[in-house]
């Protein structure tokens, strides 16, 4: 291969006149020393070389690690003695003047190297013009590769931007799930403060009355030991005419105007209850919490259309295929009833049924952005829904999804009695879910 000199003047800065320094690459396509073309640009704003204007937004100079590479070296082979004066010498094995460069072991040569064994059959050049052919060469090289650099960069610059999208986007869902959540934290708290204070009023009722009751029974019992005090104190007087004595005037003594008797007073028993929150507290609230949920699920219902004749198709199986023909939102959802035994399937498969949801009329006219939907199948044997170009059959008691002709089987944990389809807007992917449990469904 060629030494450094073969193409030291392409290496060479026009401004400086010497091996590239950090060499830079205009969009004109001309190099030069990334310091020299930063001097000249600011006097004036042209290319050195070939005077076109170089855009003040451009000035923003990417390194060409190619020319880089290839004056590092040729400053290194300089360096060592191996300049241009040096390689274009004298055959060390003729002493002869090196004049030509053979291609075929890319080496320069004397005449008498030429016509050497080890040269023979080779293909020879003079070598100014090898080195013309070879420059040529580099210069395809370096602009080949001056290109693709810049395409990398540009990949580099694209990449960083999707890195950025997926931050943001991060952040934003971040922002948006703390929010979401706070909602529903904010709403509990609040229903947990209500039915403590509904808890709290409750209690202060009850308490009031029992301690009324309490009150009139501690009265009731302080007032009925008095009177059996001195009834005591009667019975304790021996002496007959003191008895009758102490009788008589404990018998004048005023008597509370009620004394109720322990037959007259009943306990006030503990009544305390919150109803259905007592047993079922987050049933009720996780009812009541689901009205401030948005957005809902768009609800699908079924409703009947003509039956085909079914009297005409097979006696041994039920064809769920809908039809592909574009008539309003009918062929977005559909379904239809099927049974194995014939008597049965014929009846069975008379009934067609077609789903629609509120606010939609065909496909086109779904809004953008994503959507949940929901549907209850619990009671169906065969059906197919259909969302764009995806679809989901259950037939023979096995779930199969089609995409694009793309045909997979779908297993459920359970057999679900309510089907969820979530279609994400951008994507246009199809996710399904076990409605009841929310359980996501791998395809």
């Amino acid at each position: 291969m060629a030494s450094s000199s073969s193409f030291s003047e392409d290496l060479t800065c026009s401004v400086c006149l010497i091996i590239f320094t950090d060499p830079v690459t205009l969009f004109c396509g001309h190099s030069f020393c990334r310091e020299c073309i930063t001097l000249s640009l600011k006097s004036l704003n042209q290319c050195p070389q070939c005077r076109a204007t170089v855009p003040t937004d451009m000035m923003d100079f990417t390194t060409n690690h190619i020319l880089k590479s290839l004056a590092e070296k040729a400053k290194k082979e300089k360096k060592s003695g191996k300049d241009t004066e040096a390689a274009v010498g004298f055959c060390p094995e003729h002493d002869e003047k090196l004049k030509l460069f053979c291609v075929t072991d890319q080496q320069l040569t004397c005449i008498i190297c030429r016509d050497c064994e080890r040269h023979e059959g080779h293909k020879f050049k003079p070598v100014k013009e090898a080195a013309a052919s070879i420059r040529k060469e580099v210069e395809t090289l370096v602009e080949k590769e001056t290109s693709d650099i810049c395409a990398i960069e540009h990949l580099v610059e694209s990449q960083n931007e999707e890195i950025r999208k997926s931050e943001e986007k991060s952040q934003q869902l971040r922002i948006q799930i703390s929010s979401q959540f706070q909602e529903m934290h904010q709403f509990l708290k609040r229903r947990e403060d209500e039915i403590l204070n509904e808890l709290k009023d409750k209690e202060k009722d009850e308490l009031e009355k029992m301690r009324r009751s309490l009150n009139v029974v501690e009265k009731a019992l302080t007032e009925g030991r008095e009177v059996g005090e001195q009834m005591k104190s009667v019975l304790e007087v021996t002496d007959p005419e003191s008895f009758l004595k102490s009788w008589s005037e404990s018998k004048m003594t005023p008597k509370p105007k009620s004394n109720p008797k322990a037959s007259d007073l009943r306990v006030v028993t503990s009544s305390l209850s919150l109803g259905h929150y007592e047993s079922h507290l987050q049933l009720f609230v996780w009812k009541e919490m689901r009205q401030m949920i948005q957005p809902q699920a768009e609800r699908l219902l079924f409703k009947t259309q003509d039956p085909p004749d079914w009297s005409k198709r097979s006696r041994l199986s039920c064809s769920c295929k809908v039809s592909t023909e574009p008539v309003g939102f009918s062929n977005l959802f559909s379904l239809c009833n099927c049974s194995s035994n014939y008597n049965t399937l014929l009846s069975e498969c008379q009934k067609y049924y077609t789903l629609q949801t509120t606010n939609i009329v065909n496909v086109n006219q779904i809004a953008p952005g994503p959507h949940y939907w929901e549907i209850d199948v619990e009671d169906k044997k065969c059906w197919t829904v259909q969302i764009k170009n995806h679809s989901l059959m259950f037939k023979n008691n096995k779930y199969t999804t089609t995409h694009k002709k793309t045909v997979k089987e779908v297993k459920f944990a359970n057999k679900p009695k309510k089907i969820g389809f979530y279609l994400n807007g951008n994507s246009e992917e199809l996710h399904f879910f076990d409605a009841d449990t929310m359980q996501h469904v791998e395809v």
